[in-house]
Formats: structure tokens, C-alpha cells, sequence
């Protein structure tokens, strides 16, 4: 199976230090199960931390439970696609990895919009 990144390439890593992905294999694609999409590669900032926290997912407490080591910023993370398109429109949404960005994410947002918030 080949996995495209929204460039039309192969699906690269995102991080595997912190470990990331719904798979937890390294990659942002989306299946079975994934209710969230995490679809989107970004380099997490303080700022997009904060905007998600106060939405109710805080990222940046370790949750050993679900093998989540707990995020700062400049750490590489698969985010959920909507998540991210909600920050991208309140103005802070993190910077995204396009090719290690699913090309499952064109469902959701614009390649123009990925792009003019590119690594």
C-alpha cells in the first residue's frame, strides 16, 4: 500500500522522538478507528498549545497511558486535520511538514492553505 504525501510524493516521517502518529509508527495517516484524522504534520508552537488546551485537548501533559509523552514546543506531531484548520483560522495554527503531511488532508483544507503555512 502506498501512502502519498499532499505533494504527490511518498508519506515521510513526522517524529519518531516523540514517538507520533494514530498507528504510533511515525507517520500522519489516518484508518480505521481514527476518529480525530491525524492527518497533518506540524512543528508545534506554544502558542497553537495553548489555542488547543483551552479547546480541551491539552497537549502538553504526558499521558503514559496512551504512550503521550506530553508535547513542547518545536516538537513534530500528527495533528488532527480539523484541529489544525481551526487554528488556521484563528491565526495560529503551527507550521506543517507537507511531506510528511497525508494527502488525506486535501479532504478537509487547501494545499494553498498547507503551503503558505510550510516548514
Amino acid at each position: 500500500m502506498n501512502i502519498y504525501n499532499v505533494l504527490g510524493g511518498p508519506l515521510t516521517s513526522c517524529s519518531i522522538d516523540p514517538m507520533t502518529g494514530f498507528f504510533r509508527d511515525g507517520l500522519c495517516r489516518t484508518g480505521g478507528g481514527d476518529q480525530g484524522i491525524h492527518c497533518l504534520c506540524a512543528e508545534v508552537t506554544a502558542e497553537f498549545l495553548e489555542f488547543s488546551a483551552a479547546r480541551g485537548n491539552d497537549l502538553s501533559t504526558p499521558r503514559p497511558e496512551f504512550q503521550f509523552p506530553g508535547l513542547k514546543p518545536g516538537d513534530s506531531w500528527c495533528l488532527c486535520i480539523m484541529r489544525w484548520k481551526e487554528a488556521f483560522d484563528a491565526g495560529c495554527a503551527p507550521k506543517v511538514n507537507l511531506e510528511a503531511t497525508s494527502e488525506s488532508a486535501l479532504e478537509f483544507v487547501d494545499l494553498e492553505d498547507l503551503k503558505a503555512s510550510a516548514i
